[in-house]
């Protein structure tokens, strides 16, 4: 039996569309890829049959494509996402989903009145170590959580000529590495009450930030750091949560991207799999008393990146739900705006007091 096909522009070539976003399409029956913005020859090779288009607007006024995926850089990503709007076209947009956000509530504001979707790729919620955590929590592992420390550093010492790292609308580390790292936390904890951030750039010759240290403060207590640095040789804990009950460690990344530079899918019986010496580790007090600990490895849920574009197919077939609704998306660029007032300014910001939607 035949299922519905929705059928998909994309306008990128780079690391994104054929790194993230042509694998998973491809490897989803929902999905036809027909047409690809790029000047990048291998396109031809990686997908023998679609359409090479010229310009934007090639695959706007395109009647047969239903959904158009933006993985250009992300000054462009705001004019692009509002034209294809406008042309009728459901959009999923590659994080960061925009730079301001101005630009992120007009373009929610236009989706709600032309009845289309509007999703962001905030694909490491379906990070291994994440959903691993997730579950820990879930379970009563750690209690009530009061400290939230999530790092997601590189040794890269030379700056290089990729546009992430010169341009200051929208690129830099904070809007590359912070929106993972900021979405997970909201995921986790909702908006905080404060955030007090310090953003720099380290590197001789950097233009755009390479480091930042972010700290959210909630009413409980509770205390999220997220941090990512571009000179960190021998990286500690990607994760490291304590609660009143529990502490989870979990060092390395998530297997996923390298698998899909590798050539690996999601049809692949390894897909998401992390090997044991990858597993993070739990903590707890077995006896309250005597305050005996209990130290064990957490065998990793597998990473399915797969899962987002299920799940916009389910919205665009069916009216399901987003896996990421583009609310929460302002909100991630909301908090980096916050973020970088608070560093350039040297004072704790109130979230609330800063509300633009």
């Amino acid at each position: 039996m035949s299922i519905a096909k929705v059928r998909v522009g994309i306008i990128g070539y780079g690391l994104s569309g054929k790194i993230f976003h042509a694998p998973l399409l491809k490897a989803n029956e929902g999905y036809e890829i027909v047409k690809v913005l790029t000047t990048r020859e291998e396109v031809e090779t990686d997908l023998p049959g679609v359409a090479i288009a010229y310009s934007a607007e090639e695959i706007f006024e395109d009647y047969t494509i239903d959904l158009v995926v933006i993985c250009t850089p992300t000054e462009s990503h705001y004019s692009l996402a509002r034209a294809a709007l406008q042309s009728g076209k459901h959009v999923v947009v590659e994080k960061p989903f925009v730079v301001t956000s101005a630009e992120a509530k007009d373009l929610i504001e236009l989706a709600r009145e032309e009845e289309l979707i509007l999703s962001v790729f905030q694909n490491r919620r379906w990070d291994s170590d994440f959903l691993t955590l997730q579950e820990c929590m879930s379970q009563g592992l750690l209690g009530e959580i009061h400290t939230y420390k999530a790092h997601f550093d590189r040794y890269r010492p030379e700056v290089t000529q990729r546009w992430k790292e010169h341009s200051l609308s929208g690129g830099g580390v904070l809007y590359d590495l912070g929106s993972h790292l900021i979405d997970q936390a909201l995921i986790l904890f909702g908006i905080p009450l404060t955030v007090w951030a310090d953003v720099q750039s380290q590197r001789a010759g950097s233009t755009a930030p390479d480091y930042f240290h972010i700290i959210f403060g909630y009413e409980t207590g509770l205390r999220v750091e997220l941090s990512a640095g571009s000179l960190v040789i021998q990286p500690g804990p990607k994760l490291e949560v304590h609660g009143l009950k529990g502490s989870f460690r979990k060092f390395g990344l998530d297997t996923q991207e390298e698998q899909l530079k590798a050539g690996m899918t999601p049809t692949d019986e390894r897909w998401g799999l992390e090997e044991e010496g990858n597993f993070a580790e739990v903590t707890t007090i077995i006896d309250p008393v005597s305050g005996e600990q209990e130290t064990f490895p957490v065998p990793s849920i597998a990473g399915n990146y797969d899962r987002f574009y299920d799940e916009v197919y389910d919205a665009v077939i069916d009216g399901a739900a987003l896996p990421v609704h583009p609310t929460e998306a302002l909100e991630v660029i909301h908090a980096i705006e916050l973020a970088i007032k608070s560093s350039n300014e040297k004072r704790v910001i109130q979230w609330f007091d800063e509300v633009v939607y």
